[in-house]
């Protein structure tokens, strides 16, 4: 009888232990399984928008290069293109040239002011006269009144028409852009802007021209509203040089290439020095660990076996 009820116990109490230690396990197993089912949810739907961003950005990009519509842009060997270079400033002064004689007739620069070419393209004294060129209102007075004045340093560059609708009147219905930014503006921007200047053709077959339109493979549709600008001895630079219309072409997309990025050479030139220091400290560091583990390195490490006694 006392075994019989020994076993019984026994055996009740090993069942209680094994269905306690099995459902633990079941909780456990559904718990981690919940836990990596929901890692998975998560780890997938970061991956879809990772991936649904990247293909966006994709679509985009072709998009953006799709709707120019213009025969591909030719690379030029620019000579501020490097990691040591900077703008040529004897070009820009050219550049700054052209616009004033062939470009300001109908584009602005209205993001460029006078005080911006002081020891960039033109000294203090000859922006001054420059700025003094032209009349700019102001006011009021004492008596409240408007008046004209001379242009200051501060001064903006003006504009050839007052608003946007006289730019179109004057131009058939097209408005000339801004080009204080239109290297940035542009994929390619400087490749862009030489090109179309010297990219002027007759139009193949099957495209009609209307009058007051123009054909240029490198402009989006390749039908624009400007004529051709740049020629040879278009007009004489200051200093001799010769003006092809290839050099006429990259004075000004030199100097458009400045009122885009105006801080084109500050920030070579901290380039530079950043390459300097990273090169130094870089070199120290080598220095300090090379110094640092050369001991751990040449050390011998001579392990003796413990004599019993």
């Amino acid at each position: 009888m006392a075994a019989s009820l020994g076993r019984f116990c026994k055996s009740g109490l090993l069942k209680t232990n094994y269905g306690t230690l099995f459902s633990q396990q079941v909780h456990n197993f559904s718990t981690t399984n919940q836990w990596s089912r929901g890692r998975k949810v998560l780890l997938t739907c970061l991956g879809v928008t990772v991936g649904g961003i990247g293909s966006l950005i994709f679509a985009l990009d072709k998009s953006v290069q799709a709707s120019d519509l213009g025969a591909k842009l030719p690379n030029y060997k620019w000579d501020f293109n490097g990691l040591l270079s900077s703008l040529d400033h004897k070009s820009m002064r050219r550049g700054w040239e052209v616009y004033k004689n062939v470009c300001s007739a109908c584009h602005s620069l209205k993001f460029v002011a006078y005080r911006q070419l002081v020891n960039v393209t033109h000294t203090e004294a000859e922006a001054k006269a420059l700025a003094e060129e032209i009349e700019v209102l102001d006011g009021p007075n004492d008596k409240g009144e408007m008046f004209m004045r001379p242009g200051k340093l501060n001064d903006y560059i003006p504009s050839p028409y007052p608003n946007e609708e006289a730019a179109r009147a004057a131009n058939n219905g097209a408005y000339p852009p801004d080009l204080s930014l239109m290297v940035n503006a542009r994929h390619n921007g400087e490749n862009y802007v030489f090109s179309l200047l010297t990219g002027y053709c007759d139009p193949p077959a099957g495209i009609a021209i209307r009058d007051g339109q123009y054909f240029n493979p490198y402009f989006p549709g390749g039908v624009l509203g400007m004529a051709q600008v740049v020629f040879d001895e278009v007009l004489e630079f200051e200093d001799g040089t010769p003006a092809t219309a290839s050099q006429v072409a990259k004075d000004i997309t030199t100097f458009l290439m400045w009122t885009s990025n105006s801080e084109y050479d500050d920030r070579q030139r901290l380039g530079l020095k950043a390459f300097i220091i990273l090169t130094m400290l870089s070199g120290l560091l080598f220095y300090m660990k090379k110094q640092k583990w050369s001991t751990i390195k040449t050390t011998k490490l001579l392990f003796t076996p413990r004599r019993r006694e």
